[in-house]
């Protein structure tokens, strides 16, 4: 357990016998939860960090217009959104949801303030793991979004992503994506069957499966 929790972002670093000094101050909930059980829901108020140690969850984040979603896989260890802990809006931007059974373990934000920023290397972590966000932000922002049928929709998935590899589920409609990266509904049809003819994307209605993004992202057609 020991070992598992000090892979985790925020903790990497920590000796273990300041982290043994941890847990003798701070309350670490511990939970096993069943796939499909709900972990937080985008919107609702973020109170605590929650680390997954063992197994996998999605998120789904969906656009203020409900027009679309994008789902994403995540492995352990992870640590759910520790950005939406503080700022001006304090809610999950994603809804989360064990894809396995899994093992997780959560700590209330008063532990986060009142314990854990007292440890140089904890808050170093946090700040490096905001500043990190900030820096994809900024750059996704810049990146070029003109190009190639191909391009636009590599940008689109990228600047919408969490991280920009592994498991996407789109759920889109076609008109959409097309008017979204302005382009013909004719050309992003023909580029993503030609995209599922390589094994690059899956089609179905309204939904579009990428296994691994990062393969597709550095595919030329």
């Amino acid at each position: 357990m020991y070992d598992t929790l000090l892979q985790l972002p925020l903790f990497q670093g920590l000796c273990k016998n300041d982290f043994t000094d941890i847990i003798g101050k701070v309350k670490l909930h511990f939970h096993k939860c069943n796939a499909n059980t709900i972990l937080a829901e985008q919107g609702s108020p973020c109170t605590q960090l929650f680390f997954l140690l063992k197994g996998e969850i999605t998120s789904q984040t969906t656009d203020k217009q409900h027009s679309y979603s994008l789902i994403e896989t995540f492995g352990s260890p992870t640590v759910i959104e520790p950005y939406s802990l503080f700022g001006m809006q304090t809610q999950y931007t994603a809804t989360y949801k064990a894809h396995t059974n899994i093992h997780v373990v959560s700590i209330d934000k008063c532990f986060v303030l009142n314990e854990l920023s007292k440890y140089d290397i904890f808050r170093l972590n946090y700040l490096n793991i905001l500043s990190n966000r900030v820096q994809v932000a900024h750059d996704k922002l810049w990146t070029n979004h003109t190009g190639e049928t191909k391009d636009k929709i590599d940008n689109f998935l990228i600047s919408r992503s969490i991280k920009p590899e592994g498991e996407k589920t789109l759920k889109i409609k076609m008109e959409d994506l097309a008017e979204l990266i302005d382009e013909t509904r004719i050309n992003v049809s023909k580029t993503l069957n030609k995209l599922q003819e390589q094994g690059l994307v899956q089609l179905s209605r309204k939904e579009i499966h990428i296994p691994a993004l990062e393969k597709l992202i550095e595919k030329i057609i």
